[in-house]
């Protein structure tokens, strides 16, 4: 995958990362797609999570030696690569393991503070959104409030909680630094996913290994490892590459705002996969959601990187 930059910030470019932020929130929220099938089965969590990114690597390290791409980098860019995957995957793990102690709806919405949460850590680096992302990132974060509405007859744990904001923290700070690092901007997109992923193998095995985790319990059938694989191309090797494309061309808050696709994907297709109903507070919420984005999209003024 060819890295573009947008020096200028002109328009054309910024299209670009326009449409690579809605296809990296389309793609991330057709995890239930994959995942739902599998934890029906009887799957863990945590062997989903482990098939999901060894995969993801195997096709994606397979792609790169194919194209024939050098995966030299140097001491300094491979020890912020290490920090990127390491907060990546702690997002992952931290909103899984919430799943257990609070509805994912709650979860859901909590962890869709992340991008507030890079709109704070940008300004603390100088950097400070325009009025118009300002209301686009509010408004869509109202619109997700509708979209996750509880019945309110569950209980609420802290842990729960703690892990849902832990998890959106993670995944801010994985935004900025791509935003951020200029080790980082010399990498391709493809070649900065596939050691990001990495480094979660490498994690999520030595996690499985230490709690003596059975990884293959429940995986049976050829449907399972189609759902494996879906699982490892889709959510994962798509979605991070072109949310790395988005960070870089229309800056980390922006992009950020495009994530609010992946739970209007995710509603969608439990309706249409798994026959969830559509509520009034579901039409409002995407209502809501996508004005914000074809608002901050369609804003007059400037398209600075932020």
């Amino acid at each position: 995958m060819k890295l573009i930059s947008n020096p200028g910030g002109s328009r054309p470019a910024a299209m670009w990362g326009y449409l690579a932020g809605i296809v990296t929130g389309v793609t991330y929220g057709l995890n239930p797609l994959f995942a739902v099938p599998l934890m029906k089965q009887g799957v863990s969590v945590d062997s989903i999570l482990f098939f999901r990114y060894i995969l993801a690597v195997a096709i994606l390290g397979g792609w790169l030696v194919f194209r024939k791409e050098n995966f030299r980098v140097d001491g300094h860019q491979l020890r912020r690569l290490l920090i990127l995957g390491l907060l990546f995957s702690l997002s992952s793990f931290c909103l899984f393991e919430a799943y257990n102690y609070i509805p994912s709806g709650v979860a859901t919405t909590i962890v869709f503070l992340y991008p507030v949460l890079v709109a704070v850590i940008m300004m603390f680096l100088k950097v400070y959104p325009t009025w118009q992302v300002w209301v686009a990132i509010f408004t869509t974060f109202a619109g997700v409030l509708f979209l996750s509405r509880s019945d309110g007859t569950q209980v609420m744990q802290w842990k729960g909680l703690a892990l849902s904001f832990a998890s959106a923290l993670s995944y801010a700070m994985f935004i900025v630094l791509i935003n951020r690092s200029r080790s980082v901007h010399r990498i391709s997109n493809t070649l900065l996913t596939f050691y990001v992923l990495v480094t979660g193998v490498i994690l999520f095995s030595a996690y499985a290994a230490v709690e003596h985790i059975p990884l293959l319990a429940g995986i049976e059938g050829v449907s399972s490892w189609c759902n494996l694989v879906g699982l490892a191309v889709m959510p994962t090797i798509v979605s991070t590459a072109t949310l790395a494309m988005a960070t870089r061309i229309i800056g980390a808050t922006k992009a950020s705002v495009l994530g609010v696709f992946e739970p209007v994907t995710a509603i969608l297709v439990g309706a249409m996969a798994f026959g969830e109903s559509i509520t009034p507070n579901i039409v409002i919420g995407i209502i809501l959601t996508m004005s914000a984005i074809v608002f901050m999209i369609l804003s007059p003024g400037k398209h600075e990187n932020v």
